[in-house]
């Protein structure tokens, strides 16, 4: 056949069916396209799928992700050796000074002390392998698990948390160093691989217990018998061998004695060790349950770090660790030169206040002179650098930080944070006034705070059972009466004055910070600082910045990055500078009146705590805050002791020795600077007059007798309906000379020297307050005629202010 005469089908099956009227090429085609069936070309991936790997391309990358890792392990196992022991191994000393550059104190030498693995008792093993490893003998090295657990939880905000086994922790102490890199964590691992090949896992766990940092200054297991229970390892119960297993977990944080506060984290950490030495059957069940915690002894630090200094280095220590600038541990290997905000010419002043105020009226025939503690700390507002702080009359006799611990109630210094926020969200009362330092409130003894829908059952007495009947908020202010406020928080929303407290610097984790109306007669255990803190942030217009202690830190001539010092307005400043004059006339008439000796513009507010164990002094020029608070606590057991017959006084109170104390100190901190005004913003109409509304006025019981002045002779009414504003009731006849005994409506204004509407033709004795009004009422319109504004009533509190308090 000849060539002329063959038909080749087309390459391309479509150009065959588009080629006209060929037959036999098309059956060719076909005959062809039907041999090479099994060869067929994929069709292209259209649409969603084309966003997704294929199987072949996910295969491939896990074989190259395989084989990259197992090449990186060996090359890294190849190239990471075991290096010689860190600095760490023969820790310095840390260097702390003044702003000025002056030398506060150096931290001492490192307490360490090694021990063999056979001189500690199995109890101690096992109570630190239950707190850190508990298949530190039967796993490897390095467990891969919980690594990725533990950087998976990290990452997904669940905290930082460690996936490390003994040997690694074993070579981050004596190998290595604390620092939270990637570089290290690589290296922790190579090494932690060759050490198990080359030591036993007893020689890994005894070098593990030597190296351990567990607080006080104390590397190894010895040296921290010896700090916390003064003991060697060998006489060491199994519930003081669990504490301090605790103690590698937080140090310093778990430390119940520096930081009493702590003790519920402590405890339950100290239940997680003993609970997991029973799971591993290395302890009887019977034996857990009657096991009590063991409080360990008073530290005894260096005598280099006696007087101040101690609290001091402590305070700073706590900041760097508290805001993660330095590891603890890497902080206590030392080395570091840390510069604080300190400024010695103010630490000095406080120093000298409290000892002239305080510790010089102690005496030894008073016992209850023994329990006097005092606390202070004093911050620039403008910057929030604390500048001076004082801790405790010796930090080598009371370990325990006044001025930062957190187990003391603050008292009435909480209530300028319950104005606060009423003026910030635009508080008014349950009767519609709104909140301003002139809304009157009923002031009257255990007067049930009363809520939206009725009595909240809550009825806070007065300091000393005063009645006050109605009063301005002003007014409630300087006297601190505890009814008003309790009422006000209630009014303003007990959880937006919590709000208000946190945003003003007050930590939101602080004990018996409670959304409920009594979280105005501050229950709350804030500490001396946190409470400085929230009065200098009123101090600079609303707004906060947190406090520092720090101003530079610097190892081998490396500067350590310090947080940002950012300030943000988070309360209003027409709010804050309201609270502000609010605060004024506390000094200038209240219970704060002891403050004026600083001799310059300042406000501030007093406070004693439940039980009178603890009295508060909070207050502030335009350009520094400060809060004073003296302290009742046994030296013996610890308890906190109320004040009774201590300094020769029948009680401390807030505008006694705090104030006296505050007054002295500010005058010679601000001794060489001029004096400032405050320069305030306040809220539009916060000193405008106003009416008592109806909410829970009280009427005045009784016959109308000349002599009848004792505010206990009121008798208060019952509480009102909340759902409807209680009617006035029937005017009572004029009065006979005592201003008469005023009605529901206008009570204070008869009171107060017959300034009511239905006021008889008295002379302004006044009968329900003799401290108000009664002292100067008869400033008042003699008549009674000019209703309650018509000059009784306002003339009643002015009197108040200028003669009978």
């Amino acid at each position: 056949m000849s060539d002329e005469h063959q038909t080749w089908a087309p390459r391309d099956p479509s150009a065959a069916s588009t080629s006209p009227g060929d037959d036999e090429g098309a059956q060719g085609s076909a005959s062809e396209t039907g041999k090479k069936k099994g060869r067929t070309k994929r069709p292209k991936r259209t649409g969603w799928r084309r966003l997704f790997p294929t199987w072949r391309m996910v295969l491939g990358s896990v074989l190259v992700a395989g084989l990259l890792l197992v090449g990186g392990f060996f090359a890294g196992y190849q190239l990471v050796d075991i290096p010689a022991a860190n600095a760490g191994a023969d820790a310095q000393s840390n260097v702390y000074f003044y702003k000025d550059g002056t030398v506060l104190a150096r931290d001492g030498e490192v307490n360490r002390e090694k021990v063999k693995l056979s001189q500690v008792p199995s109890n101690v093993q096992h109570a630190v392998l239950a707190a850190e490893d508990r298949d530190f003998y039967s796993q490897p090295a390095v467990d891969v698990r919980a690594m990725f657990r533990a950087g998976w939880n990290t990452a997904t905000g669940k905290g930082k948390q460690g996936g490390s086994t003994i040997t690694q922790q074993y070579v981050k102490n004596y190998y290595l160093g604390q620092e939270r890199t990637v570089v290290r964590k690589a290296k922790e691992f190579f090494i932690a691989i060759k050490l198990n090949r080359e030591q036993s896992k007893d020689q890994i766990f005894e070098g593990y217990l030597n190296t351990s940092y567990f607080g006080r200054n104390a590397y190894g297991i010895q040296a921290a018998a010896q700090a916390y229970y003064g003991k060697n390892v060998e006489d060491l119960t199994t519930a003081e061998a669990a504490y301090l297993a605790s103690l590698l977990n937080a140090p310093s944080a778990y430390d119940v004695v520096a930081h009493p506060d702590s003790k519920p984290a402590a405890l339950s950490r100290w239940n997680y060790v003993l609970d997991g030495m029973v799971k591993e059957g290395w302890l009887d069940s019977g034996e857990r349950s009657t096991t009590e915690f063991p409080v360990p002894g008073e530290a005894k630090p260096s005598t280099g770090l006696s007087g101040q200094r101690g609290y001091l280095v402590q305070a700073v220590e706590q900041y760097l660790t508290g805001n993660g600038i330095i590891d603890e541990k890497t902080l206590a290997t030392g080395g570091h030169r840390i510069t604080t905000t300190l400024d010695k010419k103010k630490q000095d002043a406080f120093v000298a206040a409290v000892k002239d105020n305080v510790m010089k009226k102690r005496s030894d025939d008073r016992e209850p002179d023994k329990n006097v503690r005092v606390g202070g700390a004093s911050i620039v507002p403008e910057t929030g650098e604390v500048v001076a702080m004082y801790g405790g009359v010796d930090y080598t006799q009371q370990y325990v930080n006044n001025a930062t611990r957190r187990d003391y109630q603050v008292g009435s210094t909480f209530k300028p944070f319950v104005f606060t926020a009423a003026v910030a969200n635009d508080s008014t009362t349950q009767d519609g006034r709104r909140i301003t330092p002139e809304t009157y409130y009923d002031g009257t003894n255990k007067r049930t705070v009363q809520g939206p829908q009725g009595s909240t059952g809550y009825d806070p007495a007065n300091e000393d059972d005063v009645d006050y009947g109605q009063i301005t908020v002003r007014t409630a202010t300087d006297k601190s009466v505890n009814a008003v406020y309790a009422q006000m928080a209630q009014d303003v929303g007990p959880e937006k004055v919590r709000d208000t407290a946190v945003a003003l610097g007050i930590p939101k984790t602080t004990p018996d910070l409670t959304a409920s109306p009594s979280i105005a007669l501050g229950p709350a255990t804030a500490s001396v600082l946190d409470l400085t803190e929230a009065y200098a942030t009123l101090a600079n217009h609303g707004r906060h910045g947190p406090y520092t202690l720090v101003d530079k830190v610097t190892k081998d001539g490396t500067e350590i990055e310090l947080p940002d010092r950012k300030t943000e307005q988070t309360v209003t400043r027409e709010a804050a500078d309201t609270t502000t004059a609010l605060l004024r006339s506390v000094v200038e008439g209240g219970t704060g009146s002891a403050a004026q000796a600083a001799g310059r513009p300042a406000v501030g507010k007093t406070g004693t705590a439940e039980e009178d164990k603890a009295a508060w002094f909070a207050g502030y020029t335009p350009d520094l805050a400060t809060v004073v608070a003296v302290m009742g606590q046994d030296p013996d057991s610890g308890t906190q002791t109320p004040l009774y017959g201590a300094l020769g006084l029948d009680r401390v109170n807030g505008g006694g020795v705090p104030a006296e104390t505050w007054a002295a100190y500010t005058e010679a901190a601000l001794r060489s600077s001029p004096a400032q005004e405050f320069d305030l913003r306040t809220a539009p109409g916060s000193d405008e007059p106003q009416e008592p509304g109806d909410e829970g006025t009280d009427t005045i019981d009784g016959p109308d007798t000349p002599d009848d002045t004792d505010s206990s002779s009121t008798s208060p009414s019952a509480p009102a309906d909340p759902t409807t504003p209680s009617a006035p009731t029937t005017p009572a006849p004029p009065g006979n000379g005592d201003g008469g005994t005023g009605t529901t409506g206008d009570a204070t204004g008869g009171t107060d020297g017959g300034g009511g509407a239905t006021g008889g033709d008295g002379d302004g004795t006044g009968t329900v307050t003799g401290t108000e009004g009664g002292t100067d009422g008869d400033n008042g319109d003699s008549d009674g005629d000019t209703g309650a504004l018509g000059g009784g009533l306002i003339e009643g509190v002015r009197g108040a202010r200028e003669q009978g308090e």
